[in-house]
């Protein structure tokens, strides 16, 4: 046998490096850091091998962070452990080729059960207890930024899932339609539940459809592409062509919800001789659902306020797994509409029972509306009450009233926003959907929607 020694990593060294890797990462003590992490490392950062008889016998691989080092891999074969003196060697080795980068600390992260504390402890590590590693995967791999920037995707911020107050029965079905299946698919392969490809929304305008779509993309943790009909081109051929272009890219994405609003602009109803302009496209946009179908990762989302006005052939099994309703906001979503609006200084003193009540039936947005004109109105009054201060004491003694404080001075409970000043904004505010809409959009979830 001969004799072990420690030199710097070589590219020829990388398939015994991947061969020592597996060889470690067992059921039992999983590597901390992947195999392609390792590999990068390899390349780009610092590593170190010993080799005795030509081959590589043990590794250790490290990178810096600001004043931080890290190994990501130190790994000996089962004839390297036998020679106690390798670990050793192999450490001094990696340390010395990462202490010009000015590093304050070398930390390792192992696994559990693992049977290389020895070769760290003797060598100058410390156990650190009461810690706990964590992690978690990035929504977009490096490569795929520029392509999802070439799309007009995002990142959404998380947590959007648990920012859609009450509603409870559309979040119900979403996340037994749609994210279980697509977030847990070994859970829904036992069950023999297919995870969706496509689905459709429908319902009045103005009840968070849109919001719907982006809460599922943060529940997935997945990027969020949204498709503009308006924005694919001039004429029909250019439409349908960039349709097929941008499909074809986001296709490139590992996962995505793909997400058209008023898809009815694209999937109108095909009319005979002489076609509609659109045909095309619809044409086009039915070929793409289909391949879509095929690609795993990817969600298609469409939405539409006249789901009757769809093309026959859209809303066929086979292309939308799913056509769910989502209705106007139930009183649970209303109180934490009328919530998010209210100034949290005076929420104490507002009857939101009594606002709830009253703008049953309206949206989000007509709820937003109420809310915000009830707070401009009660600046303008403030500002009016202040322009009134400032001329009495223009005026002297006589705009003051007994305690020496002009009428309508600021803090004047007059200038407060009261419960009273949102119901008389609620009674200008038109609802978006009329009595005729709900009553389609009922007669729509009988004839149409599919559960």
């Amino acid at each position: 046998m001969g004799r072990t020694h420690i030199r710097e990593f070589h590219d020829d060294d990388l398939d015994a490096i991947v061969r020592l890797w597996e060889e470690l990462n067992t059921p039992t003590e999983q590597q901390v850091y992947s195999l392609a992490e390792v590999i990068a490392s390899c390349r780009e950062d610092h590593a170190v091998v010993a080799v005795r008889d030509e081959q590589v016998v043990a590794a250790a691989v490290g990178r810096a962070a600001h004043a931080q080092g890290w190994i990501v891999f130190f790994g000996l074969s089962e004839a390297a452990r036998s020679e106690e003196s390798v670990s050793a060697q192999l450490l001094d080795a990696l340390e010395r080729k990462m202490a010009p980068l000015g590093l304050s600390t070398l930390s390792v992260l192992m696994p559990e059960g693992g049977d290389r504390l020895d070769a760290l402890t003797t060598n100058g590590f410390q156990m650190r207890h009461r810690l706990r590693y964590l992690e978690r995967q990035m929504p977009v791999q490096r490569r795929e930024l520029d392509l999802l920037k070439d799309v007009g995707g995002r990142i959404l911020p998380r947590h959007l899932w648990e920012n859609v107050a009450g509603m409870r029965q559309e979040k119900q079905l979403l996340e037994e339609r749609l994210v279980a299946p697509l977030a847990q698919p070994d859970l829904a392969d036992r069950y023999g539940v297919v995870p969706p490809r496509a689905v459709m929304l429908f319902g009045p305008p103005g009840t968070g459809k849109t919001t719907f779509a982006k809460a599922v993309a943060s529940r997935l943790d997945w990027p969020f592409v949204e498709v503009f009909p308006s924005r694919l081109g001039d004429g029909p051929a250019g439409m349908a062509a960039s349709l097929r272009g941008i499909f074809e890219r986001i296709g490139q994405l590992e996962h995505a919800v793909v997400f058209i609003d008023e898809v009815e602009e694209i999937a109108s109803q095909r009319r005979g001789d002489p076609p509609s302009p659109t045909q095309g496209v619809t044409n086009e946009l039915l070929k793409l659902v289909a391949d879509f179908r095929d690609r795993e990762g990817l969600l298609l989302v469409c939405a539409t306020n006249f789901v009757r006005a769809l093309d026959a052939a859209f809303l066929r099994h086979g292309r939308f797994d799913y056509v769910l309703p989502i209705g106007l906001p139930d009183a649970e979503a209303r109180r934490a509409i009328w919530g998010r609006y209210v100034p949290g200084g005076i929420a104490d003193e507002i009857d939101f029972e009594v606002l709830v009540a009253r703008s049953e039936g309206l949206t989000p947005a007509d709820i937003e509306y109420a809310a915000r004109r009830a707070s401009q109105e009660a600046l303008a009054r403030a500002l009016r009450s202040r322009a009134g201060a400032d001329r009495s004491r223009a005026g002297g003694a006589d705009g003051a009233d007994e305690t020496g404080r002009a009428a309508g001075a600021p803090g004047d409970t007059a200038a407060e926003l009261t419960t009273s000043d949102y119901l008389a904004a609620l009674e200008v505010t038109r609802a978006t959907v009329s009595e005729t809409d709900i009553h389609s959009f009922l007669e729509d979830i009988d004839a149409l929607a599919r559960l």
